[in-house]
């Protein structure tokens, strides 16, 4: 079992992390602060391939492994987490375009979304369908060359300020089997947007609801077959899984390296606080927690590349972990700071903000749990499951 990352593997830390602290590390609390969506940054991204990057390579993308990306992505949140997270549901929804749309349309749209000159959101959540996501109620009734799409999306990253949409709707009977995906312009007629969601955090991206009032997308913008929808859609919420843990594993690891530093030079009753026991222990089991959490994600980053039968319980288990050991150190660091944590001169209240709803997204973490046990009460899963 290799645990040493491997030169280019490295190669592609270093580049992330160049960029991170270039681009998005000094622009974060402006874009939180002001709600910036930051188009041009994206487009940054897009020169350096983060846009693509598992996308395959016949589509124009990197066709990466999802445990490099994971390695890209980590480097990113240090940067900017509502940032990297947009770029990692972007690249979600331009991996399934690449991968399942007709060639024609790949040709279309791929090269501008893996060059971050154009932007995707996914939709899957509709007000009366979150956790359970098969319970979708947005329909597309087939018209001749066309299906009409009705119905409406919540809580989408991105809506209102993305040119693509990856669509999932209703085409058949209730239930999983029914869901058919779909790539729609976001610009066609019968598109409406909602207000931008003021948010605890995630500011730097803008949260809309849309509806879909009689909308005409072509069919050949249809992704795959129909009542293929769900088993993209879950095979997207896998990797997204792992993207979403990885966002919360490299805000945490900023979190701790900002934390290290101010304990050295703060001093209280004449000694830094560094020489306190309780501080250093603090900082162990934080370090102790965000290794565990790295290894976990690499793991099921690992699973999933390979295609291993049991990947989507590995994916729930590194996402529990990792966001909630993530909002868990975000919040000790904070601490550590002390009053001036809890201020805006200082970033920790913005990881603290920033990480928290990683343990909601990409399926709640209660879900989360629910997919581990199941798997867990198999007969002989345990003997696998290791």
């Amino acid at each position: 079992m290799q645990f040493e990352l491997s030169e280019e593997q490295r190669a592609y830390v270093a580049s992330a992390r160049e960029f991170a602290q270039a681009e998005f590390r000094p622009n974060a609390a402006h874009w939180d602060e002001s709600s910036i969506f930051p188009k041009s940054a994206l487009k940054a991204a897009g020169d350096l391939g983060f846009m693509g990057m598992y996308t395959p390579e016949d589509a124009g993308g990197l066709g990466m492994s999802r445990l490099d990306a994971s390695l890209i992505v980590e480097e990113l949140a240090r940067g900017c987490t509502t940032t990297a997270a947009f770029l990692t549901i972007h690249n979600m929804a331009t991996a399934m375009i690449g991968k399942y749309c007709q060639q024609s349309v790949v040709d279309s749209w791929c090269p501008s979304l893996v060059a971050g000159e154009t932007l995707a959101s996914y939709c899957l959540t509709e007000p009366g369908a979150g956790s359970d996501a098969a319970a979708l109620r947005t329909s597309a009734s087939k018209d001749g060359d066309v299906y009409r799409l009705n119905g409406s999306k919540v809580f989408i990253s991105g809506a209102g300020e993305t040119d693509v949409l990856v669509v999932m709707a209703r085409t058949g009977d209730s239930g999983a089997r029914g869901i058919t995906a779909f790539l729609v312009p976001a610009d066609l007629e019968g598109i409406s947007y909602g207000k931008k969601e003021s948010k605890m955090g995630w500011n730097a991206q803008p949260t809309r609801q849309i509806s879909f009032d009689n909308v005409c997308v072509p069919a050949i913008n249809r992704l795959g077959e129909e009542g293929q929808g769900f088993s993209i859609a879950m095979e997207g919420l896998d990797g997204g899984r792992i993207n979403i843990a990885t966002c919360s594993l490299g805000t945490a690891q900023q979190a701790i390296v900002d934390a290290t530093a101010y304990v050295k030079d703060r001093q209280q009753f004449n000694t830094a606080i560094s020489e306190f026991q309780h501080t250093q222990f603090q900082i162990a089991d934080m370090l102790t927690e965000l290794v565990a959490s790295r290894q976990m994600i690499r793991l099921a980053a690992s699973k999933l590349d390979n295609g291993d039968p049991n990947a989507s319980t590995y994916c729930a288990m590194a996402k529990r972990f990792a966001t909630d050991a993530g909002f868990k150190v975000c919040n000790e660091a904070l601490q550590l700071f002390g009053g001036y944590g809890y201020i805006r001169e200082y970033p920790m209240e913005r990881y603290v903000r920033d990480t928290r709803v990683h343990q909601i997204l990409e399926g709640t973490n209660e879900i989360m749990r629910v997919i581990i046990s199941r798997q867990a009460l198999m007969d002989g899963a345990l003997e696998v499951i290791q």
